[in-house]
């Protein structure tokens, strides 16, 4: 993997120029010969694996008749192309109405989450999700409503047939299970949830106890290891780690910080109890939550 920047920015530069011109109805080559490129030089741009110029950018987006805010966006991947781990953050070069994860997880064969303080969005229900956003949004029920339904609405990736849905495997802090929300009945469903979504053949949900003590993880914080498939005759994108905080999100994929989370994550695994034990820890909580009500 080349040390010189990271490759997400360009991986999602070639794939939505890939998808505009589809959507233009115009072919590989037509293109090439408008735009006056090599058909290896459209081929490499499309698959991500070299960074794409500012004015090839405009050139081929006028091309496609692509939207001015698509341009935009865009050019703003195209400038981030060379940076060493590629910082998204939301409103800047990238705008927020461009989710550029939610493009990844959709794109991703097996998903990876380890959730220290919340339970992951893809294994949230409606109560939880909304507790959840009306921390951020108060009163606002309209930005809570709009938010609660892009959470549940990525869920649908996890039922698909085709592609087939991703292979979602979560660790959870037994914390997470524990902390209080305001709604005590909403709480019990959300962990039977977590006990039902285990019991599907591409969903995995481990608890790590109380008594497993400090480990490695303890102060990374939340993290998501997406790996992606193979398409055709070529090669997977490379494994990207997605590490969200308060104010943007840092993507990695060069080769020695994967290596680093893939280590994390192996400790992970040997702290937190097995499928089994990790569904009756979850009942425990769910009966010993039933005799406060």
């Amino acid at each position: 993997m080349t040390e010189i920047g990271s490759t997400v920015p360009r991986r999602q530069v070639g794939r939505l120029l890939r998808e505009l011109r589809e959507q233009a109805g115009i072919s590989l080559m037509a293109a090439a010969q408008e735009l006056e490129f090599s058909r290896a030089r459209m081929y490499r741009i499309e698959n991500g694996e070299v960074p794409v110029r500012k004015h090839d950018v405009i050139a081929m987006c006028s091309v496609y008749s692509a939207p001015g805010q698509m341009t935009e966006v865009l050019i703003g991947l195209a400038a981030e192309s060379k940076a060493k781990g590629w910082w998204h953050a939301y409103g800047d070069v990238v705008p927020a109405w461009f989710e550029l994860y939610v493009g990844m997880e959709q794109a991703a064969s097996h998903l990876r989450s380890y959730a220290p303080s919340v339970i992951p969005g893809l294994l949230q229900i409606r109560e939880y999700a909304e507790c959840v956003f009306r921390g951020w949004h108060g009163e606002d029920e309209a930005a809570v409503e709009n938010a609660v339904a892009v959470r549940l609405e990525r869920q649908s990736l996890l039922n698909r047939r085709r592609p087939v849905a991703p292979r979602l495997e979560v660790i959870i802090d037994e914390g997470v299970l524990r902390r209080a929300t305001p709604d005590t009945l909403g709480m019990q469903k959300q962990l039977a949830h977590l006990v039902n979504a285990s019991t599907r053949p591409n969903i995995g949900v481990r608890v790590i106890p109380f008594g497993a003590g400090p480990h490695k993880a303890a102060s990374s914080g939340q993290f998501t290891i997406l790996e992606f498939p193979a398409v055709g005759t070529t090669s997977p994108e490379p494994t990207t780690i997605y590490c969200e905080n308060l104010t943007g999100a840092l993507y990695l994929d060069k080769l020695a910080e994967v290596e680093t989370y893939e280590s994390v994550w192996a400790e992970l695994e040997a702290a937190a109890l097995s499928q089994a034990d990790s569904d009756d820890l979850i009942g425990e909580i769910i009966k010993t939550s039933d005799s406060d009500l």
